[in-house]
């Protein structure tokens, strides 16, 4: 992970509803950062881990919280996993829970 990102939310995925490479990582809420000429963070990122050790480059895997502009339209800051074994994902500049299911083996979202 880069700086500045500021990582506020962590949830090991222990559930077997997603794809089978995201058993035992963590997913990783990036707030964002505010105050550089390009932002950065803004997403949460999947970091693979094996034997309790991080194993691997961190891997955006739900971007879209900044639109064209360069403004913020969300930024994650807490995310959990649900009964059903789905991500979610808290926002607290959209004032929304986004809730990640697999369709097909894909990660699809949808606001809560």
């Amino acid at each position: 992970m880069s700086s500045h990102v500021a990582p506020l939310g962590l949830a090991f995925y222990t559930a077997d509803s997603l794809p089978q490479k995201y058993r035992g990582g963590a997913f990783v809420g990036e707030h964002g950062s505010w105050d550089r000429y390009q932002f950065n963070g803004y997403k949460v990122a999947f970091v693979p881990f094996s034997g309790g050790r991080p194993n691997g480059k961190a891997e955006d895997v739900v971007t879209g919280f900044l639109n064209a502009n360069g403004e913020a339209r969300g930024r994650p800051v807490g995310v959990a996993v649900d009964k059903s074994g789905a991500l979610l994902i808290a926002d607290d500049v959209g004032n929304t829970v986004w809730r990640v299911t697999s369709a097909d083996q894909h990660m699809t979202s949808a606001g809560q």
